[in-house]
């Protein structure tokens, strides 16, 4: 056996009558499709239900899987006094999992955190599930901060292991779609939160499993969606698969999309061996983009590359444009992987002698010394994509109609604390929100008094 079915749910408290006290009228489409998946995953005997939830131990670099023999929750933290839920755990597809995935050199297992409560992330899923199927025991598995082809990959070792262990095996893919329908939702409303959740359910109708791996992180990110890395999961779990969809249901009056779907494996094919194609193209987009790289970024490039496998910092080479050589200017290194902030480390005004060395300066910096981050590692070089941002002179900006967010960067000072944001960067469309995130950066509080200067940019890419 394997997966033989699997659904994608949402996970809203709300929908418990316990919890919504009422409210939960206002998704009657969401619980009546709930009741039906509930029924088809009875009907279907799983001897293990394997459920992915974005709410459970959450780590940027790994995959954890809840160990123990029993896992225990309830929805008291949202008011609820009904009887916690217990269920006993699959503890020998736990060990499988792991040593599928260590054998796969993916990043997953049962370090860290320990016997945590059923997020409810999962538990909304069990509550309905429980009332109607019996004898199954549960694995609950965490999503990440990794890549879109990892949490599918990991996925397989999920398909992987249910077969090798004869197990009936369906895959709950617990997530709510975007968090940024309606102005008076829990995070306002963004224009691309209605357009993801168009995107991913047209995605979910057509078993178009490439999209869930193929969205922009940016995109993701303005659009507050929560669900898509267990989907990505879910997808691996079908590869080489055909795969029939049922949609059931979508709504959201509470400004947070809900959507359920069920997907049935229909035997295989060949043509559905989407990571190894998502690989072959990541492969060829980076190749692509470097043989476009200007010479600000091939500098920076050098730079680290060097650094890290040298250990050495590269003098300025020869035959560099007169910008790099003759000009001083302030700079920024950002680096990116698999769509994702890398490091980012630059000067608002010149320190060296040109804008070449400024660049070899700050690309070590950015891969190297950005404080949010671990330091680039010699494997993560080929993977990573550059832009140099070269900045000019900045200039006061004492009124917001002074600013530009796509336009103009900004530096907030008060006293020796200063804050610097760029210009054009997804997800920041207004000047008060560019003010508001350098403030933060800077470490002044709401109410102390800041001068804002003003600067614009080339980017190089």
């Amino acid at each position: 056996m394997a997966v033989i079915r699997a659904f994608i749910l949402p996970h809203p408290p709300v929908v418990i009558p316990s919890v919504g006290k009422g409210e939960e009228q206002k998704i009657r489409k969401t619980t009546a499709a709930y009741e039906r998946a509930a029924r088809e995953i009875a009907e279907a005997k799983p001897d293990t239900i394997v459920v992915l939830s974005p709410h459970a131990v959450l780590y940027a670099d790994y995959l954890h899987i809840a160990p123990g023999e029993k896992a225990r929750g309830d929805f008291s933290d949202f008011g609820s006094g009904e009887a916690p839920l217990e269920f006993s755990c699959d503890t020998e597809f736990v060990s499988a999992l792991e040593e599928e995935a260590g054998r796969r050199r993916l990043p997953a297992g049962t370090l860290g955190d320990k016997g945590r409560p059923i997020d409810h992330g999962a538990l909304v899923p069990l509550h309905f599930i429980s009332r109607r199927a019996h004898g199954f025991r549960l694995v609950r598995c965490s999503v990440s901060g990794l890549p879109a082809l990892t949490h599918y990959r990991y996925g397989t070792c999920i398909a992987r292991v249910a077969e090798k262990l004869g197990r009936r095996t369906v895959l709950v893919a617990s997530g709510d779609l975007s968090h940024r329908l309606k102005e008076d939702g829990p995070y306002g409303f963004a224009k691309e939160g209605p357009e993801f959740d168009r995107q991913v359910t047209d995605a979910m109708r057509s078993c178009d499993f490439p999209r869930f791996l193929t969205f922009d992180p940016d995109f993701c990110e303005a659009a507050g969606e929560c669900g898509l890395p267990s989907f990505q999961i879910m997808a691996g779990a079908f590869d080489g698969l055909r795969v029939k969809s049922e949609f059931l249901s979508y709504e959201g009056p509470f400004g947070v999309g809900y959507a359920v779907c069920g997907f049935r494996p229909l035997g295989p094919d060949e043509s559905r061996r989407f990571g190894d194609a998502l690989e072959r193209r990541n492969r060829g987009d980076l190749a692509a983009r470097r043989g476009r790289e200007d010479a600000c970024v091939r500098l920076a490039r050098l730079s680290l590359e060097t650094w890290i496998k040298e250990g050495r910092r590269i003098s300025l080479p020869e035959n560099l444009p007169a910008e790099l050589t003759q000009r001083r200017a302030g700079a920024f290194v950002s680096l990116k992987k698999d769509g994702r902030l890398r490091g980012c480390i630059g000067t608002i005004e010149p320190v060296r002698e040109n804008v070449g060395m400024e660049i070899i300066r700050n690309a070590i910096s950015a891969g190297t010394r950005d404080p949010r981050f671990d330091p680039v590692t010699r494997e993560e070089l080929p993977d990573l994509v550059y832009s140099v941002d070269v900045l000019g002179p900045t200039e006061p900006a004492p009124a917001m109609d002074d600013l530009d967010a796509a336009r103009y960067g900004v530096v907030v000072r008060s006293g020796a604390r200063c804050g610097v944001l760029l210009p054009n960067l997804p997800g920041v469309s207004t000047p008060r929100e560019q003010v508001d995130i350098a403030l933060q950066k800077a470490g002044i509080p709401k109410g102390e008094p800041f001068t804002t200067e003003r600067f614009e940019v080339v980017r190089h890419t």
